[in-house]
């Protein structure tokens, strides 16, 4: 059983920031691609970072030079650091995530997402 879950969401003023953390646990193998996405109401879901296993980053042009996606492969986690944030920001985050488990599946998971409200 695998299992992943988000944390750090909260109410923040614009320009403020926050850190997400996106822990996995459980029958772990191996972690791959990890996926930030954020969804708010009346929009689709949006990518907003990504890191493959190797540390490569990705971020649409919404999130550059803001969102900062890292890994810390000892501790099954992934993380999200978000600065100057606008109020469009605003939604929950989910992480979602490539994973091996010890029994040789690989499989994608997600968490049941945290909110991030960016308003004064």
């Amino acid at each position: 059983q695998v299992q992943l879950v988000e944390s750090g969401g909260d109410l923040v003023q614009p320009g403020g920031s926050l850190r997400l953390s996106c822990a996995a646990s459980g029958s772990i193998n191996k972690i791959y691609v990890v996926d930030w996405y954020r969804q708010a109401p009346g929009k689709q879901r949006e990518l907003v970072a990504e890191i493959t296993s190797s540390g490569v980053t990705n971020y649409p042009d919404s999130v550059k030079g803001r969102f900062t996606i890292s890994r810390d492969n000892a501790k099954n986690t992934v993380y999200l650091q978000m600065n100057s944030l606008k109020p469009e920001d605003t939604g929950v985050y989910l992480c979602s995530a490539y994973i091996r488990s010890d029994y040789g599946a690989v499989d994608v998971y997600w968490g049941q997402g945290t909110q991030v409200t960016v308003s004064s």
